[in-house]
């Protein structure tokens, strides 16, 4: 009897510890290859939208800036953006800065928006 328990428990204890190492490593796999996209517009006092103004996209992890020009109808987008980095955004259009907003690694949304407003009056 005690031989099939100390049998059992053996065999237990071995699969337990071949899942573990594998299930980790799924686990920092997922992490790793998560992305979020950031879109949003930027626009005036009056809600206008504002073609050619200059969004940037300053990581946390590597303090690199990226960066978009808004389209006719103001819309930027940002695509393939680290889960697990924070960031800093910010616009400006003729040399008018909006305020810098944060997006956290903590935020799981997948799909991010962030509109801008630029005091253009």
């Amino acid at each position: 009897m005690r031989k099939i328990a100390l049998r059992s428990i053996l065999v237990v204890s071995l699969v337990v510890s071949l899942m573990v190492p594998g299930m980790a490593l799924a686990a920092g796999f997922a992490a790793q290859n998560s992305t979020k996209t950031l879109q949003g517009k930027v626009l005036s006092s009056s809600d206008k939208p504002l073609s050619g103004a200059i969004v940037y996209l300053e990581s946390g992890k590597t303090n690199s800036i990226r960066s978009f020009i808004s389209t006719a109808d103001g819309s930027y987008h940002f695509g393939q953006l680290a889960a697990d980095t924070d960031y800093q955004i910010w616009a400006r259009y003729k040399n008018i800065k909006s305020d810098t907003k944060g997006i956290s690694s903590y935020d799981s949304r997948p799909k991010v928006v962030i509109n801008f407003r630029i005091k253009t009056e």
